[in-house]
């Protein structure tokens, strides 16, 4: 065997697809390959060109263009090209061109064809490009979930238990004894529409053991009052379609143990914490019911503990990067009610309401192992701060201290409740977002990547509802204000350089790494938040807002979907590089290193790169700044 086909092989091995054939195959390829060399700015192959081999980059660069001359894509050493003109007819659908001196190995269709008919491997890598690629990888991270496949209509075991709201306590007590059930769905029966004799059951109440022992045994309550006098009014429900995965957040966010499930608001039956508990380990849902039974700090600060067992033990499960962030946000807000509670039993009654804000990546429900703290006040309009500040200053000492204990440590920025500044009255904050939004200033744009995502967590919470419609409703009508945060957006750029290789750190302890959150998952999620901002969506997590700005119209064909894969592929790659870091005691952080990917792996994260990019670009064109 001559040297340069040795040399050949090699190299090919070197890079997927070839990386994935023995070797013996590999010098079988090496002696059909034929060798060409093309001058910058040589044309490789032009639209409708016949192609009868597949191209792989030894040296150089090669640009691939759209057929109306846009670029579609850049590559480099170890690249191949060619095989969609190879699947389709043998004709050239992408041009492609040398961007500088290049030297090209051409493989013959049919070593091609051969490869792809016995290595599944190489067929699966050639016959799909770069976008699905990493939408697969993404998809199949879905599907191995079984909380996101599973719809909760298939955890029903029975009919609904139910009784009139006409009925009274002891006779629905009886039924839910007589029945061994520990819910009981009152409905309202109507009249039939039609002359059928069939009522239709309208959900008006629930009423569990618990709502029992506590409004009623406990209280004295006559038994012959109405049921309707201590069910719970208006209940949460589910809709027979909902999957599993999001009837587990509902139950946790809201500490529920019982949830109606309806089809077209005629109840179905209900589902219990011990139904969900088949198809999810407990972890989230076990870690939320400790928080809420815990009586100090010191015993929430035991529990926290258990924390990063249970973000090791959700992606072990296979969960995908959406599960694991609004299981740890619902984690980290629980943390947040129970101390404020603790505060109160401290401190006594608040003397005017309030209503305390979490924001950022918790409010998104994206929140990982790597957070600090970032909260808020918003105070009744009667606060004055003569009477009120030292009460409301020692609930934010006490909880922030709190939290910091618990694994959430103190915002460098004192983005925080205990900053008078962040304490503000209804009227205030206001005054405050209208100001930002009316005069877009660095400061104002600083403060709009974590304010912008807010969530009311304890106290009157529809305060923090009211507030962020009125945001959305004035950032939306302010096109400069649009403009300023789209610019503020850009400032974050995907570490990709001019050819797609990865720029890296260059210097100190994250030497040769990537910050996948600084120059990934952030710079999306403010991109995201732009567009949702100017179609009016007041969703905050970034695959709704994406949801809703896809409904809206405003994006690219199929960028939408795009940036949803971004997002949760880079995710992942975070999620799964902090699992990494516990299991091997180091400390998690968001630094990954591109060498320890697979090829695979390296190619979709450039993708998603890619796709960051390009919507970055448009995001330029779509709010320009004068």
């Amino acid at each position: 065997m001559e040297a340069e086909q040795i040399e050949i092989a090699e190299f090919l091995g070197r890079y997927p697809p070839f990386s994935f054939l023995p070797e013996k195959t590999l010098h079988r390829v090496a002696s059909s390959v034929e060798i060409t060399y093309f001058r910058q700015g040589a044309d490789v192959y032009r639209f409708g060109d016949e192609i009868h081999d597949l191209c792989f980059i030894r040296s150089g660069s090669i640009e691939i263009y759209r057929r109306n001359g846009n670029l579609y894509n850049r590559l480099s050493v170890g690249d191949v090209f060619g095989q969609l003109g190879l699947l389709m007819k043998n004709r050239i659908r992408l041009p492609s061109r040398a961007l500088e001196d290049s030297l090209i190995y051409f493989i013959p269709e049919a070593v091609f064809n051969e490869l792809c008919d016995n290595f599944e491997e190489f067929a699966y890598y050639v016959e799909i490009d770069d976008k699905r690629k990493m939408n697969k990888a993404v998809q199949q991270q879905r599907e191995e979930s079984a909380l996101s496949s599973v719809k909760v209509s298939s955890l029903i075991v029975r009919q609904p238990v139910m009784i009139s709201m006409d009925a009274s306590i002891r006779q629905a007590a009886l039924k839910m004894t007589n029945e061994s059930v520990s819910s009981l769905l009152i409905v309202d029966e109507e009249a039939p529409l039609e002359d059928n004799g069939v009522c239709r059951n309208t959900l008006v109440g629930i009423l569990t053991d618990r709502d029992l022992r506590t409004r009623v045994v406990s209280q004295g309550i006559d038994l012959d009052q109405s049921v309707a006098n201590v069910m719970t009014h208006s209940p949460k429900t589910l809709d027979k379609d909902t999957y599993v995965f999001e009837a587990m957040l509902t139950m946790l966010r809201f500490n529920l143990h019982h949830l109606p499930v309806v089809d077209h608001g005629e109840p179905l039956g209900v589902i219990a914490i011990s139904d969900i508990v088949r198809y999810e380990s407990k972890n989230s849902l076990f870690i939320v019911g400790l928080i809420h039974r815990q009586h100090s700090t010191e015993e929430l600060v035991a529990v926290s503990k258990d924390v990063q067992s249970c973000f090791v033990r959700m992606v072990h499960q296979e969960s995908n990067a959406h599960m694991i962030g609004s299981a740890m946000s619902v984690i980290g807000r629980s943390f947040k009610q129970r101390l404020l509670e603790l505060a109160e039993e401290k401190l006594g009654p608040p003397p005017v309401p309030y209503c305390f804000l979490a924001l950022g990546s918790m409010a998104r429900d994206e929140q990982l192992l790597i957070t600090d703290q970032d909260n808020a006040l918003i105070l009744s309009n009667e606060y004055d701060a003569a009477k009120h500040s030292a009460y409301f200053e020692a609930l934010s000492e006490f909880v922030s201290e709190g939290l910091d204990k618990c694994g959430y440590p103190l915002c460098t920025g004192r983005i925080m409740a205990t900053n008078p500044r962040w304490r503000k009255t209804i009227t205030e904050w206001r005054e405050c977002f209208a100001d930002w939004i009316d005069h877009p200033n660095p400061d104002a744009l600083l403060h709009s990547s974590v304010f912008f995502d807010l969530e009311g967590v304890y106290g009157k919470t529809e305060w923090a509802e009211d507030l962020y419609r009125f945001v959305v409703n004035r950032a939306k009508n302010s096109p400069k204000f649009l403009a300023s945060l789209a610019r503020n957006a850009l400032l974050r750029t995907p570490p990709l350089g001019f050819f797609k290789e990865f720029v890296m750190e260059q210097d100190g302890e994250h030497r040769r790494t990537i910050n996948l959150k600084r120059r990934g998952t952030a710079p999306l999620a403010d991109l995201i938040r732009v567009h949702a901002l100017a179609v009016g969506s007041t969703s905050r997590n970034s695959i709704d807002r994406l949801d809703d700005v896809i409904k809206a119209g405003i994006l690219p064909d199929k960028r939408g979907q795009e940036l949803k894969y971004a997002m949760e592929y880079l995710a992942m790659v975070r999620i799964r590089h902090q699992v990494e870091d516990v299991e091997e005691s180091r400390e998690p952080d968001n630094n990954i290193e591109p060498d320890t990917l697979s090829d695979i792996e390296r190619r979709n994260l450039k993708e998603a790169f890619n796709v960051l990019n390009n919507s970055q670009r448009f995001l330029k064109y779509r709010y320009p700044f004068s």
